[in-house]
């Protein structure tokens, strides 16, 4: 199967480093014009180098004055946008009695108001062409959420019912709208990577493809997500967890 994104328009929120930096410079590879949306940018190179041939516009996902003008420069430049990936967010820990008001609000208004703004604002954008796709990232917290993550679980889980609401309001113009759920991809915000091996042991033996995900593993999902191949996929939460928790204890398949 051959996904033609060739001269898309795609912007891609929190796109100035990690997992967002790989899905820009993966659209990028694909043919696509690429948009980064960030609050701040470094010189550092994308995860395929081509970070000197994506666009870079400063946005607050959490500021509505913020994202409606990063959208109108978007569209300034390129005159559309065809794809929008919000991949912007943040995680915060803690009990749910220990949890700070500022804290919660926080992270509801980058990962669930965040997702709101820039769907708002895009959507008139698609509607005026006749179609599109936005592409939400949720978490697998939102399928199993962890103890003290629920700012972030409950965060992830209101933008997959945004995600279906979205895809109904935005069916008549052919317009696309899911989720996806990554499961372990080792970052600073997590610090997988960097656990005791015992600990990271522990992880890897929840999933059924026992080993870290990769941020390619998600831009793989995603190009195909955005591509024409995915026209009658709308309204859902797309597992790219490697298998998490599929069975109880998978790690019985891998002699663990």
């Amino acid at each position: 199967m051959h996904l033609d994104l060739t001269d898309r328009v795609v912007a891609v929120t929190g796109a100035a480093r990690g997992i967002g930096a790989t899905i820009a410079s993966r659209f990028r590879a694909e043919g696509c014009r690429v948009v980064a949306l960030d609050l701040a940018f470094d010189d550092r190179p994308g995860a395929d180098g081509t970070t000197e041939l994506i666009d870079q516009v400063r946005c607050d996902v959490a500021d509505p004055d913020s994202v409606h003008a990063a959208v109108d420069e978007v569209v300034s430049r390129h005159g559309t946008i065809d794809v929008l990936v919000n991949n912007a967010g943040i995680n915060v820990t803690g009990s749910v009695a220990d949890l700070g008001w500022e804290e919660w609000r926080r992270c509801m208004d980058v990962n669930l108001g965040g997702t709101f703004l820039m769907s708002q604002a895009v959507a008139p954008v698609m509607q005026a062409t006749g179609r599109g796709r936005i592409i939400n990232a949720a978490s697998f917290a939102a399928i199993v959420p962890s103890v003290g993550s629920a700012a972030y679980a409950a965060s992830k889980a209101a933008v997959v019912a945004l995600t279906r609401v979205l895809a109904s309001e935005l069916g008549p113009w052919d317009i696309t709208v899911n989720a996806y759920a990554p499961g372990m991809v080792p970052t600073a915000m997590n610090g997988f990577a960097t656990m005791p091996p015992e600990a990271q042991g522990r992880l890897l033996d929840t999933l059924s493809l026992r080993r870290w995900e990769t941020a390619d593993d998600v831009a793989d999902l995603l190009v195909f997500v955005a591509s024409d191949a995915a026209g009658y996929i709308t309204g859902t939460l797309l597992d790219v967890s490697g298998g998490k928790l599929a069975t109880q204890i998978p790690a019985l398949a891998h002699g663990h």
